[in-house]
């Protein structure tokens, strides 16, 4: 393609929005431009790109055994509430009406679409198992789109969805889809990890998120600095044993803590250790109030107080919630005198803890010499804290290290969440009715497209793996006005395009800094620029990723080309 006929808007600086690498440069090479917050085009280079991408996922789900489908992205209400999730999914749902004030919904996602098609579709054993699969825009309505691609409320997913007759069977495809999604990744050229995962508002419960490695990434991983273990934060089981203290419990007594509000600023004004604290904070558990305790030196994880009691929703109870239940704010907050109809739960390491201070309910006031199970009742004792760093490995092998990640796969194991609820069954080979069971496996072809750029690029600008890059060669005519310079840069490209290789013919009346500058920006694998020699038939040659530059023939381009690129 020839640059001057094709919509490549390079920029030298920084969009002001801009805060990671992958926005910056994918904006600055002309690949996307954001139409509203969160809501981006793909020009014609970010389409060849996504293509390149879809066209990986698209083998390796066919070698799979998925076949490709396209569902609508607008969905009635009305599958949604079978599902339940229409109250559950939350803000990020795009709900609207049509003229005739019936609710829909922007596709988030498409079980509730695909389990009304295949029940419907298909009622006996004969035809299972079965998965689908298709390539389509999703929407959710992000409270703060940022990162580019990285947080968007308009992005294109690949999800795909399999039917099983057991759940034997739903193992054997589960583990079709992840070998295939390492594949998908793996040729994408990334660095990736797939990590243990929660399956949050998709339902089910076994579940892993593939995550590459990349310091913007907003989710953490804990790790084994000696296994291949590796679980979101969110989802490791703490294994650490804790020790009884040998303490003899001491007097309850309150004491004046004036001004101090943080637990480290109790622990300060009481002389004591932060893990000589407890923490207390209050949680809405679907309709009920919880009350969750942990040493002062951990911090509560809800999807692990979530799990627990197996809740659609867990979110924190306002200041006022707790003014009004317990008679005290954030700052005071404690176990002793909760009243009966708050459930108390607490971590594992609370159990253990011996004269400890705690909220007492009153501003400005603590108790210390707390001791769980005299001073206050606990429900159940329970794993409800993150892992942290230097914790034992949960596989007992290593301690707990941490990276960030960005997450671009997740694969769920849904189990019969949605067929039961959707009543899609079939008849067994005895003529019985049973459930479907169900998994479900999504990609973020958007957003692994910026992952790549986060693990590939310089100071100069994007570094494409060569089989994701928009084109092969980057031919550069550094002056076209010259009669000897065009003609032979007119003939590479001619020679470059009948031998079947992908070439992006820069031919603009542009400095040729401007060239050189733009071409580093856009990142095609090699360049090969025709310049002062082209009169003695030589031109230059240059590799991206490494900087080379070597001086060819022009009648030897066409192997050299071939023979680096089958390297």
């Amino acid at each position: 393609m020839k640059q001057s006929q094709m919509l490549i808007p390079t920029l030298k600086e920084n969009p002001a929005d801009a805060e990671i690498k992958s926005h910056q440069l994918l904006v600055r090479a002309g690949y996307i431009r954001q139409i509203a917050s969160g809501v981006y085009s793909f020009l014609p280079n970010g389409r060849r790109v996504l293509r390149k991408v879809e066209d990986i996922v698209r083998e390796e789900m066919d070698k799979a055994g998925a076949h490709e489908m396209m569902m609508p992205a607008l969905q009635p209400a009305e599958l949604w509430q079978e599902s339940g999730r229409w109250s559950t999914y939350g803000s990020e749902l795009m709900r609207l009406h049509d003229r005739h004030d019936r609710e829909f919904a922007l596709g988030a996602t498409h079980e509730e679409v695909i389990t009304s098609l295949v029940r419907d579709a298909i009622k006996s054993y004969k035809r299972l198992p079965l998965t689908v699969y298709q390539i389509q825009n999703k929407f959710r309505d992000e409270k703060r789109p940022r990162f580019g691609l990285l947080r968007g409320r308009e992005f294109l997913m690949k999800d795909a969805y399999s039917f099983n007759e057991s759940f034997e069977s739903l193992d054997e495809s589960y583990e079709k889809m992840f070998a295939a999604y390492s594949n998908i990744f793996a040729r994408c050229g990334l660095d990736f990890r797939a990590v243990i995962a929660d399956s949050g508002q998709m339902g089910g419960k076994d579940t892993h998120e593939f995550m590459v490695l990349s310091e913007v990434g907003e989710d953490v991983i804990a790790y084994s600095d000696t296994s291949d273990y590796a679980a979101n934060i969110e989802m490791a089981p703490v294994v650490a044993e804790h020790t009884i203290s040998h303490q003899e419990p001491k007097p309850l007594k309150k004491v004046s803590t004036p001004n101090q509000k943080t637990m480290q600023d109790v622990a300060n004004y009481l002389n004591h250790e932060l893990a000589e604290g407890i923490k207390a904070i209050m949680f809405k558990v679907d309709d009920q109030f919880v009350m969750v305790v942990t040493r002062g030196d951990h911090e509560i994880n809800d999807v692990k107080l979530k799990n627990l009691y197996d809740a659609d929703i867990v979110d924190l109870a306002t200041e006022q919630d707790t003014q009004t239940l317990m008679g005290s704010g954030f700052g005071s907050l404690g176990p002793v005198g909760t009243p009966k109809e708050i459930e108390v739960v607490a971590d594992l390491a609370v159990e253990k803890l011996v004269n400890v201070s705690s909220g007492a309910n009153e501003s400005g006031y603590h108790y210390v010499n707390v001791n769980p199970g005299r001073d206050f009742e606990v429900k159940e004792y329970a794993d409800l804290r993150f892992i942290k760093e230097g914790d034992p490995s949960p596989d007992g092998q290593g301690t707990i290290k941490f990276a960030r990640g960005i997450e671009v796969g997740h694969v769920f194991k849904l189990g019969e969440f949605y067929a039961d609820k959707m009543n899609a069954s079939y008849l067994n080979d005895q003529g019985k009715s049973q459930t479907m069971v169900m998994g479900s496996y999504g990609i973020g072809v958007s957003r692994t497209v910026a992952a790549i750029v986060e693990q590939y690029h310089d100071e100069s600008g994007i570094t494409w793996p060569a089989n994701i890059a928009p084109y092969q060669v980057h031919l550069l005519s550094l002056n076209p006005k010259k009669e000897d310079q065009k003609q032979l840069a007119d003939q590479l490209y001619d020679q470059l395009k009948s031998a079947g290789i992908d070439v992006l013919y820069d031919d603009r009346k542009e400095r040729a800094g401007v060239k050189f500058a733009d071409s580093d920006l856009i990142g095609i694998p090699l360049r090969i620029t025709v310049g002062k020699r082209a009169g003695e038939g030589i031109v230059e040659v240059k590799e991206r990723v490494s900087g080379e530059q070597d001086e060819q023939e022009h009648s030897k381009i066409i192997e050299y080309v071939q023979q680096w690129f089958s390297a």
